[in-house]
């Protein structure tokens, strides 16, 4: 079982990529919310990736998250996950979001450890 307090920290720089009206979340050329959740999930999985047994990863099932303030191109965000509660395969984070001037946004995010080949054969087969 994984032990709480596991810290993770990602930074990225918002280029025009980056931004709502590229994500087609909005028209504006800010960070876009649909990024800012991807850098938090990223954030979270990639602490816990090194202490799992091989072959097992994680799989996001719930992303609570508030968007406090706009980011412009240019500047930099940096995003701090941390492992707050470990239930069997079910771990629970808190997750902040920053740019250089304060507070951007805040989640709680679950994942779920997977057995990655399993899961992966399982969602191929609604192809079929």
């Amino acid at each position: 079982m994984l032990q709480t307090g596991i810290k993770g920290y990602q930074e990225i720089i918002v280029t025009e990529e980056d931004t709502a009206k590229a994500h087609k979340s909005g028209t504006l050329e800010v960070l876009a919310t649909p990024r800012m959740a991807a850098l938090m999930e990223e954030t979270a999985w990639k602490s816990v990736a090194g202490e799992l047994e091989s072959g097992m990863g994680t799989v996001g099932i719930r992303l609570e998250l508030d968007h406090l303030a706009p980011t412009p191109v240019g500047m930099k965000v940096y995003c701090e996950s941390i492992l707050e509660k470990a239930d069997g395969r079910k771990l629970s984070f808190t997750v902040i979001a920053k740019d250089e001037k304060g507070e951007i946004g805040k989640a709680v995010h679950e994942r779920f450890i997977v057995e990655e080949e399993k899961f992966q054969n399982k969602a191929n087969q609604k192809k079929n």
